[in-house]
């Protein structure tokens, strides 16, 4: 698939599909089905018109390239948006872009999309346009609730990482570069690769999971990840993710790793003794292998 960014693409008959797309959850593949482009913002426009109330989001641009790509689309168009842009008036995003710049003849949205200088655009005004087809897609409801990008962070905020994952159609992802830690897991027979939480992005909720791990050469492990602060130990470091991957060893430190959580196994506490500890990282362990050779979320 193809990624580019909207000042440099040329004009064609495209299929489009627009959206801020966070997550590309089973609501957001409705609406990209049949198109052979989508068009997205980053910075999440929120974090430019109201930065006090932006969300930490389910997806980064790279998490959300891969997933538009899985869904056979040829070209992931990104608006680079800014004051400037959301000060756009909506029917010069029409006129602009959409068909001046992408030259759409097919035009897909979510009922709820609005776009242009304070929100006044919507599938209506684009509905009215007859330059190109428009196919407005209703929210979708699964379990009584509308999918939506907040009811999922939600999800994930309290940890409900399998069901979220159900409403995202993959599990719910995190990566980053391996960092140094205390080095305390090797120490208690358990190496793991640290990550640090992206600030930008949504966080599992304190505690322990099992998950399916990727390393940046393509290997395919199952892991039991830890995220929190280690209350056991007074550390003095904030949050962190630290994956022990099973069957394992080597050196991950200043490498990319992927992490595809599956199940939450329990919440975070603290241990009375070291040894209690160690006797519930052996149970995590063998919990997450099973839930992983199961096939997992």
């Amino acid at each position: 698939m193809r990624i580019s960014r909207l000042p440099d693409v040329q004009p064609r008959p495209r299929r489009v599909a627009v959206g801020t797309f966070d997550g590309v959850h089973l609501g957001h593949r409705e609406v990209i089905r049949g198109a052979d482009t989508v068009v997205t913002f980053a910075p999440h426009p929120t974090a430019v018109i109201q930065p006090d109330a932006a969300p930490r989001l389910l997806t980064d641009t790279d998490r959300k390239a891969s997933l538009v790509a899985s869904l056979g689309v040829d070209e992931l168009v990104v608006v680079p948006f800014d004051r400037a842009f959301a000060a756009r008036s909506a029917q010069d995003f029409v006129d602009d872009v959409l068909v001046g710049a992408l030259g759409a003849t097919h035009v897909a949205v979510g009922e709820n999309f609005r776009f242009g200088h304070k929100a006044q655009g919507d599938a209506e005004l684009l509905r009215a346009d007859g330059r190109f087809q428009t196919r407005v897609v209703q929210l979708l409801e699964v379990d009584g609730e509308i999918v939506s990008s907040s009811h999922i962070r939600g999800l994930v905020l309290g940890g409900a990482v399998e069901y979220a994952g159900r409403l995202l159609g993959d599990p719910v992802t995190l990566a980053g570069e391996v960092v140094h830690g205390d080095e305390r897991g090797r120490e208690l027979g358990y190496p793991t690769a640290n990550l640090v939480p992206d600030p930008l992005l949504v966080t599992p909720a304190h505690g322990v999971y099992a998950a399916r791990a990727t390393t940046a050469d393509g290997q395919l492990l199952p892991a039991a990840v830890s995220i929190g602060v280690r209350p056991t130990f007074v550390t003095g470091r904030g949050e962190l993710i630290e994956a022990y991957l099973l069957d394992f060893s080597g050196d991950l430190y200043g490498s990319r790793l992927q992490l595809a959580f599956l199940k939450r196994l329990r919440g975070e506490k603290r241990f009375a003794s070291v040894d209690a500890l160690v006797a519930q990282m052996a149970l995590d362990v063998d919990a997450a292998r099973a839930i992983h050779d199961g096939g997992g979320a």
